[in-house]
């Protein structure tokens, strides 16, 4: 995996969309987005947020289609991602682990 291309931002007003709001994090091929600056000190997140970088250098159809397959609770994709940080399964099924 190459991190050169890897940038990290900050964007608070993206996470107030709908879609967004059950997410701390987001990637966008090369692009990690956060909800907050506090956020960037999270290394789980930050590595959860990586590996998915890296899924899609390997994987750049396969991994974003996987979600209209398996949806995000029971997406292999996500559950390497967690794996990968020690991140515990979403609680709710949909979301974060972090009840905060």
């Amino acid at each position: 995996m190459t991190l050169r291309s890897v940038r990290i931002a900050v964007a608070p007003r993206l996470f107030k969309l709908p879609w967004f709001r059950r997410f701390d994090g987001y990637t966008m091929w090369n692009l990690i987005l956060l909800r907050s600056s506090e956020l960037s000190s999270d290394h789980d997140l930050i590595c959860h947020e990586l590996c998915h970088v890296w899924q899609m250098q390997h994987r750049p159809l396969r991994m974003p289609l996987s979600y209209l397959r398996y949806g995000y609770a029971n997406n292999p994709y996500e559950a390497q991602a967690r794996a990968a940080s020690g991140a515990r399964p979403p609680v709710d099924g949909i979301g974060s682990s972090d009840p905060r």
